[in-house]
């Protein structure tokens, strides 16, 4: 399957700067995955969409502030480090800008001297392994020095660190927001909560292939990143409750999706505690074992995340949905609007 079958035209001025004001506000299109029907309504009207008995899945990674801004200790010629992967201890897996300047032995130096990191090791892809130190706790220290690693195409500085964050994030990890979540407020998850939809919370932490283009001609060539997620035991029992009693699971984003999906192949369509590193990709042709139904946002042309909603509600239907979206002026990419597939 060509990865051209997946390309649409974006103009430029739809790809959202800076989020609303009011996370609820957002627009949601609601796509029927069977025969292509389209809505449109406001986020915050979700509510209209659930029924009793429903369970909806959150991802409840936190993203990590994890753009730091230092300068090399001999030369102080200055560097940029993106944290992608804890190591052991303070060992953290980077990509370093510019590359060539951080051999090993080289000391960086942020923040006045508050953190400072040793390159131990240069990796075959460029990255490169920084060994920290600092005094206190390590994610206080990076609450305060480091800045949110917003997408390549948000040229805007964010105000508020915590627009960048769903409001029930809590598992520190990510790269990168699960951004179908942003649209809800706490208020709003009372109310569907009071509607008796059930809510459930796994974690997956976003890696910054989430971004990176399909570089292969075909589908079938292209090699997903590994990214951690986990399950604990009592959303696994919920979620296997659901299902029994014909409830509709409906995963906010793509990756409590991949979750879901990576977990529920593995045992038969049920679910169960557990944790790892998935690398699934689903694209059209996959059968879904996990999930009814999805909230998403809009995404990039030829990307992996459009492939993955093409196969739950049809390649034609989604196109013609982000035709549509294209056509109505609806908000793209991670400050953007939303979308129910149902």
């Amino acid at each position: 399957m060509k990865v051209e079958l997946f390309d649409f035209h974006l103009p430029e001025e739809l790809i959202a700067q800076v989020p609303l004001e009011h996370r609820e506000q957002s627009r949601l299109m609601v796509l029927d995955k069977e025969t292509g029907a389209i809505q449109h309504e406001i986020f915050k009207d979700i509510t209209e969409y659930l029924q009793p008995g429903d369970c909806l899945v959150l991802n409840d990674t936190r993203v990590l502030p994890a753009r730091l801004y230092g300068s090399k200790e001999d030369t102080g010629a200055n560097v940029e480090v993106l944290l992608l992967k804890q190591e052991e201890g303070d060992a953290w897996e980077t990509l370093v800008k510019p590359a060539k300047r951080i051999k090993e032995g080289t000391k960086i130096v942020f923040g006045d001297g508050k953190l400072t990191a040793t390159c131990t090791d240069v990796l075959d892809h460029g990255g490169r392994v920084l060994a920290f130190a600092y005094e206190g706790i390590f994610y206080e220290v990076l609450e305060e020095l480091g800045s949110m690693p917003l997408p390549p195409y948000i040229k805007e500085q964010l105000e508020d660190k915590e627009r960048y964050q769903t409001v029930y994030a809590k598992e520190r990890g990510s790269a990168a927001a699960p951004t179908a979540g942003l649209h809800f407020t706490e208020q709003l998850l009372e109310g569907i909560k009071e509607k008796g939809v059930h809510i459930a919370f796994i974690t997956l932490h976003v890696g910054l292939g989430t971004f990176r283009p399909v570089s292969a001609d075909d589908v079938d060539d292209h090699e997903m990143h590994a990214e951690f997620y986990q399950m604990t035991e009592g959303t696994a029992r919920l979620l296997n409750e659901v299902k029994a009693n014909g409830g509709r699971i409906i995963t906010v984003g793509t990756t409590s999706t991949r979750t879901l999906e990576t977990i529920a192949s593995k045992h038969d369509g049920l679910f169960k505690e557990e944790s790892g590193w998935t690398s699934i990709f689903i694209f059209p042709g996959y059968q879904f074992k996990g999930i009814d139904a999805m909230i998403t946002n809009f995404h990039l042309p030829k990307s992996t995340l459009i492939m993955l909603i093409s196969t739950l509600a049809g390649r034609e239907h989604v196109l013609h949905a982000y035709e549509t979206a294209v056509k109505e002026k609806y908000r793209f990419f991670s400050f953007g609007d939303a979308m129910l597939i149902k």
